[in-house]
C-alpha cells in the first residue's frame, strides 16, 4: 500500500465525504485515512450470545435479538415524537424506541424483514424497551461467519446525531482493508519482530478492529502496545543523543575551596548512599562536556536540597553562577534561607528574587548578577524574565519539577551561550513507568533511603469517636515539649461540602486548649507574607505549641520538634498531599505521629487511600497506588499531562512492554544513532511520520 494512500484526506474515503470528514476532524481528530485506521476500540462485546425475548427479566444490559418489526408507529400526533417499533421473535415481543432520526429510521426498516438488533434494555414499569439500538439485515451466511468479538469505538452526541456509529466505524475500516489487500509495509526491523514472535504489522491492525479471538486479539494488542512505547522511547533517546551532538556543556573537573571546605566543616552530618551515588552520577555529568538534564527525585526529606547545594558549589569552583528555582515564594524563601544559613562562613554572596522583591532591590540585584557578584540566586518564576541576565550561569536547578513546563525549563538554556547544567528535582515520587514515558528526556537519579536518625512516621486512621483520645494524646506530647499541627482542606465554610472548616476547627481547638495553658497559632494562604512568616517564625521557636493551618504548610519551613501532624476530613485529600503534609514532621530524631482524622463512613477510594498511608511511608509505593486510583495524567499537572494520550497503551497495565521497548529503542540508538543502517530503514521511516505529524515532539526541548 502506498503511504500517500494513509495520507489522503478522510472524506475520500468510500463512505465518508465532505460533511462526514467535518465532523470525525472536529469530534475525534481524524484528518486522515491513517487517523481512522489508527482510531483504536476501546472496549469489545461478545455477540456469539443471542436472547429470546422471555430471557429479558435475567439478563445483563446490552443483549442481542434476532427478529422481525411488525409494526411502526409514532408515541404522539407530533412528527417529532419518538417512533416505537413492534419487534417479535415469534413468541414475545419488545418495543424499540427512537427518540431522534425518526424519518431515517422509518424509511430504512422493512416490515417482517429479519433483523439482529444490539442494545441497552430500560426497564420501565416492568416493561422493557430498547432505545436506539444497532440493526442489521440477519443473515444466516453471516452469522455462521461473523467474528465474535465486535469492537466498541468512542462516540460523541453529535457524530450518533448523524448516524456516525459503530457499524458505521466497522464499514470504514473495512472499506481500507480492501484496499490494502493484505499489503502494509512493516515499521519495526526483522530482530524485533523475531524476538518477540509479532504479528505483522497489517495483521494487528486488521485484528484489533476485527478479532476472531481473544487469543489474536491478544497478539494484536501487544504489538501496537509495542510499538506505541517504542517510538515514544525512540524519540526521547534520539532527542537525548542530539543535545548531546548539538549543546556541549561546561566543563566542571575541578573540586575546589568551596565544597571542600562546606563538605568537611559546614556538613555536619554523614551523606547517605543514596546521595552520594546520585552526586557521583552528578559529577560524572560535569566531566563529560556534555550539557546536563537530569531529574532528581527524593521523597519528603531524603536530602534533596544538599544534593542541590553541593552540586551549586560545584560550578562555583568552577567559575560559574548557580540559581534554584522553586515554584512558590514560600518554598523559595525556605531554599533562601536553608541555603544562606549553610554558607554562612564562607565567601560566597545568595540572593532571592520573587515576585515581591522591591524595585529598588531588584534593580540592584539584576546589576549584581549581571557582572557576576551573585553565586548562587534564589527564585521563582521571576528568575524566567528576559531582563534577569547573569554573567556565567552554569548551573540551573527547578524544584518540584512538576509545577513546570518544558517551555519553562527552556527559558533557562537560553540565560547562557552554551546552555547550562540542568538538574530539575520533585519531592512528589513519580513512578518509574511514568517518570519513563513524560521524562524520557531525562536522565533519572533517585534518592530511595532517608537521612540517618529519621523514624518512619507512625501514621493512624482515626474518627470523630476517638476525637477526645486524640486530644489527650496531643497534650501528652505537648507535655513532653513537642509540637503539633492541625491541618484543616478549607479556610471558610462550604455550603456544598461538609468540610471541617479551618475558623470552626480553630474556635475548637481554642476551647480545648485553653490560652492560659497553651499558645495557638493559624496561618492559611490568605493571610498576608509578613504574617505568615510571623506566624511560622513563632512556630519554629516554640512560642506556639499548636499551629491550625491549611495545606498551606504542605511546602513550609521545617520544624523538627513538630512530631504530631493531625490532617482533619483527611478522606479529602489527595495522597500526594497527604504524604506532603505528613513530611512536614519526622524531620528529628524523635517518634512523629500522623493522625488521619475521616468521617465513620467514606468511600471506596478514600479508603485505599487511607489504607495505604497508615501501611507505608514509601513516597514512591504511594506515588505508585496514586496512579492506580487517579491515573497518571493527574499525577502531573497540565504541563506534562499532553505527552500521555496513547492510542492504546497503559503505562499502568503494561509497565512489562514499556520496559522492553525503552530497552531496544536505547540499544538502536546506541549502535546506530541516526537510524541510517538498512536494517532501520521502516523505523527511520516510521520515526520521521510521527515526528513530523504528531503535536506530542514539540513540547520535548
Amino acid at each position: 500500500m502506498k503511504d500517500n494512500y494513509l495520507q489522503s484526506s478522510i472524506e475520500y474515503l468510500k463512505g465518508v465525504g465532505p460533511n462526514r470528514a467535518a465532523l470525525l476532524k472536529s469530534e475525534l481528530n481524524i484528518h486522515t485515512i491513517y487517523d481512522l485506521l489508527n482510531f483504536f476500540p476501546f472496549r469489545y462485546v461478545d455477540k456469539t450470545k443471542f436472547y429470546k425475548i422471555c430471557e429479558l427479566k435475567n439478563t445483563k444490559s446490552y443483549v442481542q435479538i434476532i427478529g422481525r418489526f411488525t409494526e411502526l408507529k409514532y408515541g404522539s400526533i407530533s412528527r417529532n415524537s419518538r417512533l416505537i417499533g413492534n419487534f417479535t421473535d415469534n413468541v414475545d415481543s419488545i418495543e424499540i424506541v427512537w427518540f431522534k432520526g425518526q424519518k431515517w429510521i422509518e424509511k430504512s426498516i422493512q416490515i417482517n424483514k429479519q433483523y439482529v438488533i444490539y442494545g441497552k434494555i430500560n426497564n420501565y414499569n416492568n416493561r422493557f424497551s430498547i432505545a436506539h439500538p444497532e440493526i442489521e439485515i440477519f443473515d444466516i451466511k453471516n452469522k455462521k461467519n461473523q467474528h465474535n468479538l465486535i469492537p466498541v469505538y468512542s462516540s460523541s452526541e453529535n457524530l450518533s446525531k448523524r448516524g456516525i456509529n459503530n457499524k458505521l466505524f466497522r464499514e470504514l475500516i473495512s472499506n481500507i482493508f480492501k484496499e490494502f489487500k493484505n499489503n502494509l509495509k512493516e515499521n519495526l526491523n526483522r530482530h524485533i519482530n523475531e524476538k518477540y514472535e509479532l504479528i505483522t504489522r497489517y495483521q494487528a491492525l486488521y485484528n484489533i478492529h476485527f478479532p476472531k479471538n481473544l487469543i489474536i486479539l491478544s497478539k494484536a494488542q501487544f504489538r501496537l502496545k509495542y510499538e506505541e512505547f517504542f517510538f515514544l522511547q525512540l524519540q526521547f533517546f534520539y532527542k537525548n543523543q542530539e543535545k548531546k551532538n548539538k549543546f556541549k556543556g561546561f566543563l566542571f573537573n575541578k573540586v575546589g575551596e568551596f565544597f571542600n571546605k562546606f563538605y568537611h566543616e559546614n556538613l555536619n552530618f554523614e551523606l547517605t548512599n543514596a546521595q552520594k551515588k546520585v552526586l557521583k552520577e552528578i559529577r560524572n555529568d560535569f566531566a563529560s562536556e556534555v550539557q546536563m538534564n537530569r531529574l532528581l527525585q527524593g521523597d519528603v526529606g531524603s536530602g534533596k536540597t544538599i544534593v542541590a547545594l553541593l552540586s551549586s558549589l560545584l560550578a562555583i569552583d568552577n567559575g560559574f553562577q548557580a540559581c534554584i528555582v522553586a515554584p512558590t515564594e514560600i518554598l523559595a524563601q525556605q531554599h533562601f534561607n536553608n541555603i544562606f544559613e549553610s554558607l554562612r562562613n564562607l565567601d560566597l554572596k545568595v540572593k532571592i528574587l520573587t515576585g515581591s522583591t522591591k524595585n529598588k532591590d531588584r534593580n540592584i540585584l539584576l546589576e549584581e548578577l549581571k557582572c557576576g557578584k551573585i553565586n548562587i540566586l534564589v527564585g521563582t518564576h521571576a528568575v524566567f524574565e528576559d531582563r534577569v541576565i547573569f554573567k556565567n550561569l552554569g548551573l540551573a536547578i527547578i524544584d518540584e519539577q512538576h509545577r513546570f513546563g518544558v517551555k519553562q525549563r527552556s527559558k533557562l538554556w537560553k540565560k547562557n551561550i552554551t546552555p547550562p547544567h540542568i538538574l530539575v528535582m520533585t519531592a512528589t515520587p513519580i513512578p518509574r513507568t511514568l517518570a519513563m514515558s513524560v521524562y524520557g528526556d531525562l536522565d533519572i537519579s533517585i534518592i530511595d533511603e532517608l537521612p540517618p536518625g529519621r523514624n518512619p512516621v507512625k501514621t493512624v486512621k482515626r474518627t470523630d469517636a476517638n476525637r477526645l483520645k486524640v486530644f489527650k494524646f496531643i497534650k501528652e506530647q505537648i507535655k513532653e515539649g513537642r509540637q503539633v499541627y492541625i491541618v484543616y482542606p478549607l479556610i471558610e465554610e462550604s455550603k456544598k461540602m461538609d468540610y471541617k472548616d479551618l475558623m470552626d476547627g480553630f474556635e475548637s481547638i481554642s476551647r480545648e486548649f485553653p490560652i492560659k495553658e497553651y499558645q495557638i497559632g493559624i496561618l492559611h494562604g490568605r493571610m498576608k507574607s509578613k504574617e505568615k512568616d510571623f506566624e511560622m517564625k513563632r512556630f519554629k521557636e516554640n512560642k506556639t505549641q499548636i499551629m491550625v493551618s491549611t495545606t498551606v504548610i504542605e511546602v513550609g519551613v521545617n520544624i523538627p520538634n513538630a512530631t504530631v501532624m493531625i490532617i482533619e476530613s483527611a478522606e479529602r485529600f489527595g495522597l500526594s498531599q497527604l504524604h506532603q503534609l505528613r513530611g512536614r514532621v519526622g524531620r528529628g530524631s524523635e517518634t512523629s505521629y500522623c493522625i488521619l482524622m475521616t468521617k465513620n463512613q467514606i468511600s471506596n477510594d478514600a479508603k485505599k487511600r487511607i489504607d495505604i498511608m497508615t501501611k507505608t511511608n514509601d513516597g514512591f509505593k504511594i506515588a505508585e497506588v496514586d496512579m492506580e486510583l487517579r491515573g497518571p495524567g493527574n499525577l502531573l499537572g497540565t504541563q506534562q499531562s499532553g505527552l500521555l494520550n496513547f492510542k492504546i497503551a497503559d503505562i499502568i497495565n503494561d509497565k512489562e512492554i514499556l520496559k522492553h521497548s525503552r530497552n531496544d529503542a536505547k540499544l538502536i540508538i546506541k549502535n546506530d544513532p541516526e537510524l541510517k543502517n538498512l536494517e532501520n530503514k521502516e523505523i527511520k521511516k516510521e520515526f520521521n511520520r510521527i515526528n513530523e505529524t504528531s503535536i506530542v515532539w514539540k513540547f520535548i526541548s
